[in-house]
């Protein structure tokens, strides 16, 4: 195992094992405060009780005292055992997430967002992207659906931007090396974000159709009512008026239950919000106040929430006061009793209002701040628990095209993988790479796609190096027929590559990189060669390059016929009646082939 990797492992399970042994002493503290605050509760009550029977009504009292503070301070203390506990199980839950993706435990991976509502594109079925154990599952450890729907978007670029590109890179890089700050927010999450976070709630509040023009007339009405009514019956009870105050009260009542529609409506939308308040003001308060040192991008990503002229923590806090003075309002007796002494219905709604318009803007764009950082720190987890992965350098005019050294794919355990250097000069090139049955032709294809998936997102890759062109990406690997639109599997196909010869003819400033797997494998040997090598002959020099694997070893003629076509091979060999393969690519077409030995080797007729 590499040096560097096997260190981070150790690393991570000398924090788990840590852990644990600080575990368990708070949690037998825990467990026994639990007994000593059921102790103080009934000894309150058996010594109040006794002194109540003796007739001594202030012991009673002092007692019933007494025992409440010590009961309080019991339970404070408990609370504080079991915070420490839930940081303690926390923190280990995210060690051992990290040590499940390092190793590739895919049971023992965390939840993540499955891409539901959404059409799942070509590429990310054809390099599993997304869906189970694929790239997205094996990076994802964001705490909200949207968060990981953008991580999605940056993994399945097919037209990258270069400047969103190095802008992800930098940010991630930062985010590896700021390990106090990452390890933080993670916590964070954790602890606050038990459920996902559902910032879409909190937009469609502040977007939600309210009448809240009617606050401008109905709070200064009701605010007179309201003392109007005290006004009588406050002269009602020293006799100076007679009961007029119940006039008053009606008219009230009948306002107020006339406008219980709307004002309701605005106070019961803020009140779902309270639980996703609690959570963004928990993340806000925390990224206002951190220190960045120098880490410039960092800084420049979360500027929207550190301004401190206006601390976005602040007008949560707000919003989150008046969700629980609207809490106060449920109780249908204190409701009552608060509406009578004030228009407290009224005054919450205004002020509801008036804090949703300060934020009617703002809030918005924390939460994609929020969203951001949350995929960021997806993408520097990845790369802090694959140490030996390096961030490419993608840029303009990269010559060769497209150059890798000991390149594996992410999804593959690192102890099985096997790496290979491999290199397009220019564009124009096409590599005809041939091979027996599982050689790891279909894997090396994928291989070169997902790398630059992950360089496109920002994040490092499974190499020693990697530089490259920004290429748009296009892969034909997983073709399906469709009963429903009447596609045969050869019909999908073509129209597969039709699409990526329109791809080719295209004008664009980024050429094409297409990776094909098995061409043409819907039709008869005569036609699939026929037409293999008319469509290779119209793709080679045109403004891409390309990776094409195929049994057909015909096809490696072509490279005698185009200077651009280029062969590689993997090969097998047979020992002690078993197929071994070695995984390494190499130049040149495949000597061997595999189809007949593994007939035999399965019992089934061969020719002699």
């Amino acid at each position: 195992m590499n040096t560097l990797r096997s260190a981070r492992q150790r690393a991570i399970e000398r924090h788990i094992a840590r852990l644990e042994r600080r575990l368990v002493p708070v949690q037998i503290a825990s467990d026994r405060i639990s007994w000593l605050r059921a102790g103080v509760f009934i000894a309150m009550l058996i010594v109040a009780a006794i002194l109540g029977f003796q007739g001594n009504v202030l012991g009673c009292l002092l007692a019933l005292l007494v025992g409440l503070l010590l009961f309080f301070a019991v339970v404070w203390y408990h609370r504080g055992l079991e915070h420490w506990i839930d940081v303690f199980k926390t923190w280990r839950a995210i060690r051992s997430d990290q040590l499940a993706r390092m190793t590739h435990d895919w049971e023992c991976l965390d939840r993540y967002f499955p891409t539901k509502n959404r059409t799942t594109s070509p590429l990310e079925l054809d390099l599993d992207l997304t869906g189970p154990r694929s790239l997205q599952q094996l990076l994802d450890t964001t705490q909200s659906r949207q968060a990981s729907q953008l991580l999605v978007s940056w993994l399945a670029q097919h037209n990258p931007v270069l400047d969103g590109i190095l802008a992800r890179q930098n940010i991630v890089r930062e985010l590896v090396a700021f390990t106090r700050f990452r390890d933080r927010i993670r916590l964070i999450f954790r602890l606050m974000l038990q459920e996902p976070l559902e910032g879409e709630k909190l937009v469609n509040w502040l977007l939600s159709v309210t009448e809240a023009h009617r606050l401008k007339w109905a709070l200064p009405v009701a605010t007179v009512l309201v003392a109007l009514n005290l006004v009588l019956y406050a002269l009602y009870v020293f006799d100076e008026l007679p009961p007029y105050w119940l006039i008053s009260l009606a008219i009230y009542a009948l306002f107020f239950f006339a406008n219980q529609s709307w004002a309701g409506e605005i106070l019961g939308a803020l009140s779902r919000m309270e639980v996703e308040l609690d959570r963004l003001g928990a993340i806000l308060n925390y990224v206002e106040n951190v220190s960045f040192d120098s880490y410039d991008h960092l800084v420049q990503l979360c500027a929207p929430l550190r301004d401190a002229a206006h601390p976005p923590s602040s007008y949560v806090r707000k919003i989150k006061l008046a969700s629980i003075g609207i809490g106060l309002r449920s109780n249908p007796i204190l409701g009552l009793i608060l509406n009578l002494v004030l228009p407290w219905d009224f005054i919450f709604a205004y002020l509801t209002n008036r804090f949703r318009s300060q934020v009617v803007e703002s809030l918005p764009v924390w939460l994609h701040v929020y969203y951001e950082l949350d995929a960021y720190a997806a993408l520097a987890n990845f790369a802090y628990v694959n140490p030996e992965y390096v961030f490419p350098d993608i840029t303009p005019n990269a010559g060769p095209v497209l150059s890798a050294k000991d390149l594996g794919h992410p999804l593959i355990p690192f102890a099985q993988s096997v790496r290979n250097d491999f290199t397009l000069n220019s564009n124009g090139e096409l590599a005809i790479i041939t091979g027996s049955n599982m050689a790891g032709k279909s894997t090396f294809l994928k291989s070169i796609g997902i790398n630059l998936c992950l360089a496109y997102a920002g994040a490092p890759v499974v190499a020693t190096h990697f530089r490259a062109q920004p290429f748009r990406l296009y892969t034909c690997i997983h073709i399906t027929d469709s009963v429903t639109d009447g596609f045969s599997y050869f019909y999908a196909e073509v129209k597969c590559l039709k699409r990526l010869l329109d791809e080719l003819e295209m004008e664009n400033d980024f050429p094409l990189l297409y990776l094909i797997d098995e061409i043409f494998r819907g039709t008869n040997n005569r036609e699939r060669l026929l037409g293999s090598r008319a469509f290779i002959q119209a793709i080679v020099e045109k403004n891409g390059v390309g990776l094409l694997a195929t049994h057909d070893l015909e096809l490696a003629s072509l490279s005698e016929q185009r200077p651009q076509v280029h062969n590689y091979h993997f090969r097998d060999e047979v020992s002690d009646g078993r197929l071994i393969f070695d995984y390494k690519i190499r130049t040149g077409p495949c000597p061997t082939t595999n189809a007949l030995k593994i007939m035999q080797m399965e019992g089934l007729p061969v020719p002699s």
